[in-house]
């Protein structure tokens, strides 16, 4: 029998709950130790309709280290400007298994502040 460890068992038991459609797409984050992930999710279709990285080349020489809560709410900042030109105002969150802390919770608190609703 396999044993699945905390963070993948977390993910999977988010993942039961948390669906995206082409009206509110999911927003699934990924988070490494230098940089951070987002993507908009179709979920029924199964594209990724808009993604950003920190490393994108919009944003370089934005943060001197992406590895931060500072370097987190700017990513969020710029990936709620990008995904609203786009026509996205309504997402469903997806943590990616990360406790709702730190760079998790910066990100999504600068996107509900750019007009993000979820």
């Amino acid at each position: 029998m396999t044993h699945i460890r905390g963070k993948e068992r977390r993910h999977l038991h988010l993942r039961k709950r948390v669906f995206g459609t082409k009206e509110r797409p999911r927003l699934s984050i990924h988070r490494s130790i230098k940089n951070l992930d987002a993507q908009l999710v179709d979920d029924f279709k199964g594209h990724t309709l808009f993604s950003l990285s920190t490393l994108s080349p919009t944003l370089n020489g934005k943060a001197a280290s992406w590895g931060n809560v500072k370097a987190a709410t700017i990513f969020g900042d710029v990936f709620a400007e990008e995904a609203t030109k786009k026509g996205f105002s309504k997402i469903v969150f997806d943590r990616g298994g990360c406790l709702y802390h730190g760079r998790i919770k910066a990100f999504a608190d600068a996107c509900r502040k750019k007009g993000l609703k979820f």
